[in-house]
């Protein structure tokens, strides 16, 4: 009889482990934060591993997270068509499905309804969210002085929100490709190679053409050259391809999807990317990454994370730089310095270690 009510108990624990503890974890951002939030992700499956984590994002990342072997369900936020009318019936979905855990980590009003309307018991999110009020924890989301010496990562400002469920130490952000993500990539594997992601949503903090064209006519020979990217990407790439003077410069902008692109940087001898969302894919591959920081600056919390990246910016401390936390249409002082002051020698500071 007490071997029956032991191992009943045991059962009984175990069962309420798993459904006590139901998360949503929510980011409706950009591409690049989506990635970043995978770091929580990882830190809620280590600390409840039979939890339900469910996760909610705008349409368009989707794929980032398809697969990933730690989410249960994925939701997905229309932000395009009927925005509203889809914002209300995400958030009603997220209400039925009794969420115990809301992280928000998305700043903005829209998130912050649906934690509101959630009827979760715990909701975390940032100070900046107009529905702060309703979260029963919250921090504030700081963002350092453009030349801290101790920035604060954004990785890190998200793990704050559940420091309380889990403890200070962060994870990485982490991607998981199937394998039918890395057969797609393996015919580009056969010689070393080199990654390049040329575009920005924002102009100020892309890497202007003929600096990258300068760039590749630079590289070693031995190496082919990958062009990554979305297809509307193809308006930079195409024109960078056809003007270096490198022989083995393929243009694969549109032809890979965001797991296979993370994928094929996992093996680069170096990965170039602007400061977007190609960083963080590197970050989450643990990808050699050297990050072209322009008009923004790294002490923001988006550079790169591990020992195998570095930021590559202009020297001198510019009087206009930072000139926003996210980028122009065009340079405001009209020189755009903090792009066109930036050396070969700089990037290609890894090329003496391989020789």
């Amino acid at each position: 009889m007490f071997f029956i009510v032991k191992t009943f108990k045991k059962l009984y624990n175990c069962s309420f482990a798993i459904v006590s503890h139901k998360f949503l974890v929510i980011q409706t951002a950009f591409t690049g934060d989506v990635v970043l939030a995978t770091a929580i992700i990882e830190k809620l499956h280590l600390r409840y591993p039979g939890a339900q984590i469910d996760f909610l994002l705008r349409k368009g990342n989707e794929g980032l997270l398809q697969h990933h072997p730690f989410i249960t369900n994925l939701l997905v936020w229309d932000k395009k068509n009927s925005k509203t009318k889809n914002l209300l019936s995400i958030a009603m979905q997220v209400r039925r499905e009794h969420y115990t855990h809301i992280i928000n980590l998305h700043r903005f009003g829209s998130s912050g309804c649906i934690t509101f309307l959630s009827g979760a018991a715990y909701k975390a999110g940032f100070d900046k969210n107009p529905f702060a009020f309703c979260y029963t924890k919250k921090v504030d989301h700081i963002i350092a002085e453009p030349y801290s010496l101790i920035p604060v990562h954004e990785v890190l400002r998200n793990q704050m929100l559940i420091e309380d469920l889990t403890d200070k130490e962060p994870e990485y952000p982490k991607l998981y490709p199937t394998k039918a993500d890395y057969d797609t990539i393996a015919a580009y594997k056969a010689d070393p190679y080199i990654c390049i992601a040329p575009a920005s949503v924002w102009f100020t903090k892309q890497f202007p053409a003929e600096k990258w064209i300068s760039l590749i006519d630079a590289l070693p020979s031995n190496y082919r050259i990958y062009l990554l990217g979305a297809p509307s990407d193809n308006e930079l790439a195409a024109p960078i391809a056809a003007k270096t003077q490198h022989t083995r410069v393929t243009n694969l902008c549109g032809k890979l999807n965001f797991l296979q692109s993370a994928s094929l940087m996992q093996g680069a001898a170096m990965n170039y990317t602007n400061d977007s969302a190609p960083l963080h894919f590197a970050t989450a591959m643990n990808a050699p990454v050297s990050a072209v920081f322009c008009s923004t600056v790294p002490a923001f919390g988006f550079g790169p994370m591990r020992p195998n990246g570095r930021v590559v910016e202009i020297k001198e401390r510019l009087y206009c730089r930072p000139c926003g936390l996210h980028g122009h249409k065009a340079c405001p002082e009209g020189h755009f310095r903090c792009a066109l002051e930036i050396t070969n020698e700089q990037l290609l500071w890894w090329t003496s270690k391989t020789t």
